[in-house]
């Protein structure tokens, strides 16, 4: 196989192209420095409401949101709102706490979004999405790229895959740096395939400007595939990384002509896991840090060889002092792991957003 292509991002390098997705609930600091240290290129904040991110403060609760360090750069900050003039001073903000990309959402597809005209509401209006787009790209420097999220359309008529397209051009030609794609449209949410042929000729039409796609990339060898079969410049992945850092170093060992990696053994699993527990203590206290781990400990259940036993055990778990005898119980003795079983109806509701 001929080597990837490192991926930028207008003027930012990042890499290696196989890069973590922004994950509302999810992609906050400790799972962002996972995915780097365990081979992710790059990563985007989990998506904050324009009004939010200006309003936030840099300490108390919701510092947590603004939170970098220097081990994440390249980071990208996501946006998502309605109304135009909300978006300038959002991204002069984020800009302002060191995020070195600032990308705009037009692809979330859940209610709350497309109820309050956020997110994937403005692929049915091109004009406003555009608005959104020159006012970003007005209101920050030069020197930060500004990218867009997009889903493949509304649904799949062909006004919605015009506007799409009116969407995709318009934004290049205002300076966007780079579009992300996920191959499913609004309505199907994260029922049924991704459409990876479309991905396809959204690189075409794009040519030499950069395109990320994104939709059913569970596995390390799905990341190279998609990029193999669709010409996109880079993937994005999104709930295959949760609980599964590893996907990003897989990548990587395939992309190298290594053969696939073996999926991590019990106390691999183990090691991994108190050093992402470490890390949400770190952002949010003992007792906060433990209640942001426990939704993605069940997850990390998967990997385990008896996953069905080892997931109910992990359910009841509700203090540190419960969770140290249920790493006794189930990580103490070491025994090779297996590769996430990933259950599409489970997984949809934490949806790269």
């Amino acid at each position: 196989m001929s080597p990837l292509p490192p991926l930028k991002i207008g003027p930012v390098e990042i890499g290696f192209p196989v890069v973590q997705a922004a994950l509302s609930g999810y992609s906050d600091w400790p799972m962002r420095v996972l995915a780097r240290r365990y081979g992710a290129s790059y990563a985007l904040n989990e998506v904050m409401l324009d009004r939010f991110a200006v309003e936030v403060k840099g300490r108390g609760k919701t510092q947590h949101h603004l939170r970098l360090t220097n081990e994440e750069h390249p980071v990208g900050g996501q946006l998502m709102g309605a109304d135009p003039d909300a978006f300038p001073p959002a991204a002069r903000r984020l800009v302002e706490c060191g995020f070195d990309v600032i990308d705009i959402n037009f692809g979330c597809p859940v209610k709350s979004a497309m109820g309050g005209c956020r997110g994937g509401y403005h692929l049915s209006q091109p004009d406003v999405a555009l608005e959104i787009v020159r006012r970003v790209r007005d209101a920050v420097p030069d020197r930060i790229p500004v990218s867009v999220k997009m889903r493949r359309g509304i649904d799949d008529t062909a006004e919605s895959r015009d506007r799409f397209f009116r969407i995709l051009d318009g934004a290049f030609a205002i300076g966007v740096a780079a579009v992300t794609v996920h191959g499913r449209t609004v309505e199907q949410r994260y029922v049924g395939p991704s459409n990876w042929e479309f991905l396809r000729e959204v690189k075409e039409q794009a040519g030499e400007r950069t395109v990320l796609g994104s939709g059913d990339l569970f596995d390390a060898e799905s990341c190279l595939r998609m990029i193999r079969e669709t010409g996109v410049d880079g993937v994005t992945v999104a709930r295959g990384a949760i609980a599964n850092p590893w996907i990003f170093s897989q990548a990587r060992a395939l992309a190298a002509g290594e053969p696939l990696p073996p999926p991590p053994t019990v106390h691999e699993q183990r090691e991994t896991m108190r050093e992402h527990l470490g890390l949400c203590i770190e952002t949010y206290g003992p007792q906060k840090g433990f209640g942001a781990f426990r939704k993605f400990a069940i997850k990390y259940t998967r990997l385990h060889p008896e996953y069905e036993q080892v997931r109910n055990d992990c359910a009841t778990v509700r203090t540190l002092a419960e969770w140290d005898g249920y790493l006794q119980r189930w990580y103490s003795e070491d025994a090779p792991g297996q590769y996430p079983l990933v259950d599409e109806t489970a997984e949809a509701s934490a949806g790269s957003r």
